[in-house]
């Protein structure tokens, strides 16, 4: 009983001696950056902020596009690593990401604003891009210049200089 009681007080002394994570703001941000072309076979999604969105299948890189899902906690775990990379990237190579499988567009703006996105967001309010993108999230996809997919990293991206060297061998794209 003895040993529960000191354990018990250790784990809420460790636990009250943690740093509160800083809440970093977002903003459900405008598509018209993304640059793409529709024909026949296009799979198109509307943006995140209830606008105009992109076609999937004929986007134009150097681009990354990071798959995610509010209810994904990976997908959270890797938005700080995103994030960071978007500073040093913005107008070197496009960032965008693709909310898949949201019971409500509402749930995905929230996870935006809550998790300091502040790249386009499209949404797929009826799962249409598994036809591109498959099942699963997160997944993050390298577009090449001429708008083939160079490679698809499934899973979470460990590490800002994973993305950055993934960035580097896929699309050339020095940072």
């Amino acid at each position: 009983m003895k040993k529960l009681a000191v354990m018990s007080a250790l784990l809420v002394l460790l636990t009250s001696c943690s740093s509160p994570q800083e809440k970093i703001a977002g903003e459900v941000i405008s598509c018209s950056s993304i640059t793409s072309f529709t024909n026949e076979t296009s799979i198109v999604l509307d943006c995140l902020d209830g606008g105009d969105g992109a076609s999937l299948n004929g986007i134009k890189g150097p681009a990354i596009v990071n798959v995610w899902g509010s209810w994904c906690g990976p997908c959270k775990e890797e938005m700080p690593i995103l994030r960071s990379f978007y500073k040093k990237a913005q107008g070197k190579v496009a960032l965008f990401g693709v909310d898949v499988e949201e019971a409500s567009i509402k749930d995905g703006r929230r996870f935006v604003e809550n998790n300091g996105i502040t790249w386009p967001n499209l949404f797929d309010a009826d799962g249409k891009s598994r036809a591109y993108f498959g099942m699963g999230v997160p997944v993050t996809w390298f577009i090449a210049a001429d708008s083939t997919v160079a490679y698809k990293h499934i899973g979470v991206l460990k590490n800002e200089i994973e993305l950055i060297t993934l960035t580097s061998k896929y699309l050339g794209v020095k940072l």
